[in-house]
């Protein structure tokens, strides 16, 4: 943000400096202004245009009559010689400014063998760059080369394996020191980046698991590294950890928790809650603090608060790969949440502090967008930020083996840069997904570029969370009183029918592979906590029914279904709607609960195993929704939703009131699920009870 400080100076442009001063400092005046440089060069600069500004300051716009050297420190001199220094601004914006310096070939970060590290980055607007390594009491500094397109580069000629190492950066008059946003290894909090011998880091050989042929055959269940692990007395012995996500013991087993709970559900995909390095949670005091984690520090290193050793850089690395190893032997693919939209702190971030202003939507004022609501919005439209992050996913999928990247906020990046980043991803592995959240933030980024639902048509490769199927089958995310269609308003039951055909047949997407369905994410109350309120007055038997009737709306609708851990059981968070900093005995997954709500969690479970026995409910194209998808009501009230694909047929039916209807099945079949269990396997005769769900499975002719 500009106009901070009495007297700025910002580079705009290869001939435009814009100067800012405040009325405080000689009333904003000044006729004339001139640039020095380093080397006591004068540069003249005239006046195009002088406003006085609403907030007490003076604006200049002045143009440069000389040519700018880029990466040269440039103070600007006003009338009464005072000074100061001119930030290279919107220039990095520039085509002129990509022209010039996107020409790097080598790979960024270091390059290790035992005789020599080759460190490298990308600094073009930096005079110049020390590397510091060794101990912090007795450092080694070295001045790295300044070469053609903004790369700076040095080679040390030692084994430099498990050195500690930061760089030193000098613009603008100032030296300030950052961390390599390149590195794959790190100290505890960030305080240092470290060289790494790959070689020497233990993992584990990768299980080639059949790719999916179809994002439809996923069913995604999104959990917290730290949640699943922190009820006490269950078995684990490193709790809140990698290491004690998959951990098994005699007692887990018992108790059926942890990962032994986690394999019996039956899901196809783990999406993991953000695993890499956020600023909010003391890694020295981890139970210090609680933080879901979406506040991003550096992009390739794992989050040490995880770690049962957060000074080593290894174990991190070591142990998240472990973790997904542990995953694919049992059958599971690993999702990854990924936080590009924004950064915990920008003036902290290294990629920041190397090129200013390149990495941040911006606009000509210099003002910051603030779509995610959190002071920035990461650009992904430059050459250079494009290149980091589909780098980052392309080493993340090479190191650790995942099966695919949930975006969070990821409407604030552009679609240009997702698909990109898709088609890399899937060239790398193939069946690889990438989804995310598709809100249309208010940023900087215009709409026709933004990666949010409603270009979706625009992302052949690109899932959304279906925020419209959310508000259909549980009801206003807001307003927690306002009912879905699955917590009794029928007036939805037009609207369930379009949602559970993935939006496909009104064109709200362009296919099923496209769209996550959804009652229940880490945000916001839970299910159970939202009927709490919507359904006041209702038993807990009857909120039971009403939470198997939304999970079965989402396992079998059309589209990928996504749970969210707890969501089986009829989780809560004691009513809280934001618990990303919570404690612990708010956020944990409560196995005691969950034992006490059994018939939701099994319910689940046969849902889970009936979708994937059945394709009808995974149809892969719109084309096969609208020719196999069919609808048909009970007095308007009880939603029958009948589905086929090839010789599998089946009839769902789900009654989300208090009432008992029949209905006459005209071929015959069997029940594969009633969730009030009033009705024979084979019948044709079938009693709906209320809040309940059947399916029922057609033979074939």
């Amino acid at each position: 943000m500009r106009m901070k400080e009495p007297y700025e100076a910002y580079i705009d442009d290869y001939s435009t400096i814009n100067v800012y001063m405040s009325k405080n400092f000689f009333e904003g005046k000044s006729s004339s202004f001139h640039l020095k440089d380093s080397q006591g060069k004068i540069i003249g600069l005239k006046i195009q245009q002088r406003s006085d500004l609403y907030n007490g300051y003076t604006h200049y716009k002045l143009s440069i009559n000389d040519s700018l050297e880029v990466g040269e420190e440039y103070f600007v001199y006003d009338e009464h010689c005072k000074t100061t220094p001119a930030h290279y601004s919107h220039i990095v914006k520039t085509d002129q400014f990509s022209r010039e310096f996107i020409n790097i070939r080598d790979d960024l970060g270091v390059d290790y063998t035992p005789e020599r590290s080759i460190f490298r980055l990308w600094a073009p607007t930096t005079k110049r760059i020390l590397l510091a390594y060794g101990p912090q009491s007795d450092r080694v500094l070295v001045e790295m080369n300044k070469k053609p397109y903004g790369l700076f580069e040095v080679e040390v000629e030692k084994d430099l394996h498990n050195v500690q190492y930061s760089f030193l950066v000098r613009r603008e008059g100032e030296w300030k020191e950052c961390l390599d946003p390149y590195s794959l290894f790190s100290t505890t909090n960030g305080k240092q980046s470290v060289v790494i011998d790959l070689d020497r880091v233990k993992l584990p050989k990768k299980i080639d698991l059949e790719p999916f042929q179809n994002n439809t055959e996923a069913i995604i269940y999104e959990a917290s590294i730290r949640d699943m692990t922190s009820q006490p007395n269950i078995g684990i012995k490193h709790p809140k950890t990698f290491v004690g996500f998959t951990e098994e013991s005699e007692i887990t087993k018992e108790k059926d928790c942890g990962f032994t709970y986690i394999k019996s559900l039956g899901i196809t995909h783990l999406q993991l809650m953000p695993v890499f390095d956020f600023g909010s949670v003391d890694e020295e005091y981890p139970d210090q603090y609680y933080n879901w984690g979406y506040d991003p520090l550096q992009y390739r290193v794992p989050e040490g608060s995880y770690s049962l050793d957060p000074e080593d850089p290894i174990s991190r690395v070591s142990e998240l790969a472990q973790l997904i190893h542990t995953c694919h032997q049992n059958g599971i693919r690993v999702n990854l949440d990924v936080v590009f939209n924004h950064v915990y702190e920008k003036d902290r971030f290294a990629l920041e502090t190397l090129v200013p202003y390149y990495y941040f939507l911006m606009n000509q004022n210099g003002e910051f967008s603030n779509g995610s609501f959190c002071g920035n919005d990461i650009d992904t439209q430059p050459i250079m930020s494009k290149r980091y992050f589909i780098d980052t996913c392309r080493k993340l999928i090479k190191l650790y083996d995942i099966d695919g990247f949930r975006f969070d906020l990821m409407g604030i990046l552009d679609l240009n840069f997702m698909n990109q980043l898709a088609e890399e991803c899937r060239r790398i592995k193939p069946g690889f997904m990438i989804y995310g959240e598709g809100w249309n933030m208010p940023s900087f980024l215009p709409e026709n570029l933004r990666a949010s639902q409603q270009n979706q048509n625009q992302m052949p490769h690109v899932a959304h969370f279906s925020d419209r199927f959310r508000e259909v089958i549980r009801g206003s995310n807001g307003d927690l009183v306002q009912k879905g269609y699955s917590n009794g308003n029928l007036d939805k039951i037009t609207e369930a029918q379009s949602v559970l055909s993935g939006s496909c047949k009104d064109f709200v997407f362009s296919s099923p592979q496209k769209v996550i369905n959804y009652v229940e994410c880490h945000d916001n109350h839970t299910m159970w906590d939202k009927n709490r309120v919507a359904c006041h007055g209702e038993t807990r038997d009857q909120r039971e029914k009403r939470q198997i009737l939304a999970n079965a709306m989402v396992l079998l609708a059309q589209g990928i279904p996504f749970l969210h851990a707890g969501q089986e059981f009829g989780r809560t968070k004691q009513n809280h709607g934001n618990t990303y900093n919570s404690p612990d005995n708010i956020n944990l997954i409560d196995y005691e609960r969950r034992n006490r709500h059994l018939p939701v969690v099994n319910a689940t479970k046969e849902l889970i195993k009936i979708r994937k026995e059945h394709p009808s409910f995974r149809l892969s194209n719109s084309e096969d929704i609208s020719n196999n998808v069919h609808f048909e009501t009970i007095e308007n009230q009880v939603l029958i939703y009948k589905v086929q694909k090839d010789n599998d047929q089946n009839y769902v039916f789900f009654n989300p009131t208090g009432r008992y209807f029949q209905y006459t099945m005209h071929q015959s079949g069997e029940i594969l699920f009633d969730s009030g269990n009033n009705n024979y396997r084979n019948t044709t005769q079938l009693n709906i009870t209320p809040y309940s769900v059947i399916v029922y499975h057609l033979q074939e002719n």
